[in-house]
């Protein structure tokens, strides 16, 4: 696979959906700001607005993954420090829970005991859900020992040595075993974006318009700052390479 149309394309989009993320973020903490001077029905539609955006991005994302899916797992786009941080593909559906308890500790606003409850029963469920994709990413990848990939991998070594009447066979082999392969990742994928979805859609069904603000204003501050570290310590790693070139070069 890791095909470079699919590379380019998502690039290209990833790079423009970060710039009105952006944006978005102004407005978010503009509203912060100016809560008082805003009607419930317009706080609603702002956030209306960022699900929107935050929704387009899986859409897109799903549409170029049945073309490239394994590029989604070491995604050229971001940092280095960005990708330390994946859970499969995206961020940690639970991350979205602490989010919510610093914001309680900091005081921004306060939550009604039925809130608390379903918040908890939410997070309840969507653990449960984080231990099945991870399971299932566990069997995937015990699954690429299995004896149909063994026999090709031995196969492999073979081919590569002595050609035969059976290398097209061979080919169409490997092309069903990693077609099997791809498909798996496809759908745990797919399982880890709806567990970010349903975790994203529960919390905000759970919040006011305002707490939404500000839950969605913490959320977006901190991938946008993860990725500005990341980017700040690409910029050193590159420095230092650079100079250590250099001098071997005097040397």
């Amino acid at each position: 696979m890791n095909n470079p149309t699919v590379i380019e394309r998502f690039s290209e989009f990833y790079d423009n959906w970060i710039c009105k993320l952006q944006e978005i973020l102004k407005q978010l903490l503009h509203v912060s700001n100016q809560h008082h001077l805003l009607a419930e029905h317009d706080l609603q539609s702002l956030v209306s607005k960022v699900t929107t955006h935050l929704k387009e991005y899986y859409t897109v994302k799903w549409s170029l993954a049945r073309e490239d899916i394994v590029i989604f797992f070491s995604p050229p786009w971001l940092t280095p420090l960005e990708k330390a941080y994946l859970w499969i593909t995206g961020w940690k559906p639970s991350t979205a829970f602490k989010v919510l308890e610093s914001l309680k500790k900091s005081n921004l606003f306060e939550m009604t005991e039925e809130q608390e409850r379903k918040i908890e029963g939410l997070r309840m469920r969507m653990r449960m859900e984080e231990e099945k994709v991870e399971r299932e990413m566990e069997r995937q990848q015990v699954a690429m020992a299995d004896s149909k990939i063994v026999k090709l991998a031995k196969r492999s070594g073979r081919a590569t040595w002595k050609k035969n009447n059976n290398e097209e066979d061979y080919d169409e082999l490997v092309q069903l075993a990693m077609k099997d392969v791809f498909g798996g990742l496809e759908r745990i994928m797919k399982a880890s974006d709806c567990a970010r979805l349903k975790t994203l859609k529960g919390i905000l069904d759970v919040l006011q318009p305002m707490q939404c603000v500000h839950f969605l204003t913490a959320n977006i501050t901190i991938q946008l700052r993860l990725k500005q570290w990341g980017n700040n310590c690409q910029l050193i790693h590159d420095s230092h390479a650079g100079s250590m070139q250099e001098s071997n070069h005097k040397i």
